[in-house]
């Protein structure tokens, strides 16, 4: 399915780079926002460079957008009030202008770390309750809870997807699990801005990877393609771990030097 005019915050990040490329062939209109400039590269592109903090600015962006991936804000481990800032109130004003200017689709990026405190013996779903191994996980425990009411009590068709270990291959052994592929990162992405009937759903965005203890999305209608096993003689041997989908990242000494 093309797109229309397609807004992606956070653009200028990793998984918003790898993205832009990817999508410039099946949108007319590519808009794509950060605080860090950027430059238009393709006839399709618009840049717009400004602070999710900036409600109307963000309202402005999304004018006349079919619909919106939200990539950005703080991406790891951080002092609570900066989370709360960038992860929370940002996504507020995405989903406010959204909701103002009638957007088909919200795509938000939710992380697997929502999650990761749960063992790593068990596959976890959606419907399971949040174990968030940190306070970037407690932000994105927020994001969701954010969309979930747009969607329920205004109608908006919200996605959240909850990215995996996003990398170019696998670089460590708790990766077996949670790698999330260049190529597999976009499929996921394309099936949120197009999948037709969505009120709201999060889904775990993931590869094909043998190891894995989340649930793959069926209702995305995408099936991942790489499988991070594939690595396996590549990644360093190391000491047995804490048991948790989160490995280090749930550790105390994690989170303690932000509290």
């Amino acid at each position: 399915m093309d797109l229309g005019r397609v807004v992606v915050t956070g653009a200028a990040g990793r998984i918003g780079t790898a993205v832009r490329a990817g999508l410039r062939g099946s949108v007319e209109q590519l808009v794509l926002v950060d605080r860090a400039p950027l430059t238009a590269d393709h006839p399709s592109e618009e840049v717009r460079q400004l602070d999710l903090l900036d409600a109307a600015a963000v309202a402005e962006a999304l004018a006349g957008a079919e619909a919106v991936l939200h990539l950005g804000g703080v991406p790891d481990e951080a002092p609570l009030p900066d989370l709360l800032q960038a992860n929370v109130l940002g996504t507020h004003h995405v989903l406010e202008g959204a909701r103002k200017h009638g957007l088909r689709r919200v795509v938000l990026a939710s992380s697997n770390r929502l999650t990761g405190c749960y063992p790593t013996a068990k596959t976890v779903g959606p419907a399971d309750p949040p174990r968030p191994d940190g306070l970037y996980g407690v932000s994105k425990v927020a994001l969701e809870a954010l969309g979930r009411l747009y969607a329920d009590k205004f109608g908006l068709s919200v996605v959240c997807l909850r990215i995996g270990s996003y990398e170019d291959r696998p670089l460590e052994r708790r990766h077996l699990a949670t790698w999330l592929s260049p190529r597999d990162c976009l499929g996921y992405v394309r099936a949120a801005l197009t999948t037709p009937g969505v009120g709201f759903t999060a889904a775990y965005a993931v590869s094909a990877n043998t190891r894995r203890h989340w649930e793959l999305p069926a209702e995305l209608g995408y099936t991942p393609l790489d499988d991070a096993e594939a690595h396996l003689a590549t990644l360093p041997e190391e000491p047995p771990g804490n048991g948790l989908q989160g490995g280090a990242f749930a550790e105390p000494a994690f989170t303690l030097p932000y509290l």
